[in-house]
């Protein structure tokens, strides 16, 4: 039993090498496990943060508190140039186009974000030619973003909270010329509400908001503006996550359901007259009260409350999104 030959020992490793090699053909998807590739992450460059308060963006943000892998976000505008992607917010941008950067690298997309509605979005016209892609609560934007949404929840249970009172409404800004002014004027004819908020001089700290509205059978989402898709906090928080049926004032009805059961709601044409709706309010026994939440045996409630959430979403889009396009004239989408 001598030490092997210098040709058995040749031919020895020309056989494993072959085995070897022909492993990898085989089955690619083992190598390919053992060897990550590397790739640059995606640069999101928000040139100034939606909110005042810029809360941490450093390192994989996105990964670590949403999954979202790759994505790198950022406030230094001194990486312009290597920024992939760029927002900017409406509402913190300044009047005159020298604000924005002179030039565009490359290949480098200008996202246009906004939360509001465009009766409250003014000086549009001086961004037309301007940004490759939208961002808004509207489904037809390039990136959708939602205030809320019915998240599947195979396990959740009803959970109806004790109710002391028939209708609330958290309302700050009362204006008398918008349709909600005089909507909830005419319906508290017929029925009392009880009002909560600045406008009303009853501010309700962070805390106290669900809690309180949790204790009306109903409640009042009305929104500031009627527009497509415009379904805000109003009905996601103030109403459904606080355990009380939403009476709604906003897109019709139809537009309504794309988002939420069509028995999970009512709506305010739903009536011929508020007279009507007041009665429908008062008069409701308690089994067809808890068939409005129905819904939650499917399905809970997830709000969109995070700029950094919002924002990475943006990395999960960009290999679908449209190359080479500007939008020609924004205000004309944004007001269609």
């Amino acid at each position: 039993w001598g030490r092997p030959s210098l040709k058995a020992v040749v031919t020895a490793g020309v056989f494993v090498t072959t085995l070897w090699n022909l492993r990898c053909f085989l089955n690619p998807s083992e190598i390919s496990r053992e060897v990550p590739k590397h790739t640059k992450p995606l640069v999101v460059l928000v040139w100034k943060w939606p909110s005042k308060q810029v809360p941490n963006i450093s390192g994989d943000i996105c990964r670590e508190l949403y999954g979202i892998a790759g994505c790198w976000l950022t406030t230094e505008r001194r990486l312009l140039g290597q920024a992939n992607v760029v927002v900017f917010p409406h509402a913190r941008l300044q009047p005159g186009r020298d604000r924005l950067p002179k030039e565009r690298p490359p290949g480098q997309n200008w996202v246009w974000v906004s939360l509001e509605s465009p009766s409250n979005t003014k000086a549009l016209a001086e961004w037309n030619q301007t940004f490759n892609w939208v961002m808004t609560y509207r489904r037809d934007s390039d990136i959708f973003i939602p205030y809320g949404k019915l998240v599947p929840n195979q396990s959740a249970t009803v959970n109806i909270p004790t109710k002391t009172n028939l209708v609330s409404w958290v309302i700050s800004n009362y204006r008398r010329t918008q349709k909600r002014a005089e909507i909830y004027k005419n319906l508290s004819r017929y029925l009392h509400v009880n009002i909560y908020g600045k406008a009303n001089k009853k501010p309700l700290c962070k805390d106290c908001l669900l809690p309180t509205t949790s204790k009306s059978k109903f409640y009042l989402a009305f929104e500031n503006s009627i527009h497509q898709d415009y379904i805000t906090e109003k009905l996601w928080r103030n109403s459904l996550m606080a355990g009380t049926v939403p009476v709604v004032l906003g897109p019709p009805r139809a537009n309504y359901e794309q988002f939420i059961p069509t028995d999970s709601f009512i709506h305010v044409d739903d009536f011929g007259s508020l007279a009507e709706l007041a009665t429908f309010l008062k008069t409701m026994n308690s089994s067809r009260y808890r068939q409005f939440f129905a819904w939650q045996k499917k399905y809970s409630v997830k709000l969109y409350t995070d700029w950094r959430e919002r924002i990475c979403t943006i990395c999960t889009a960009y290999p679908s999104l449209p190359r080479g396009r500007v939008y020609p004239d924004l205000a004309s989408w944004f007001n269609t």
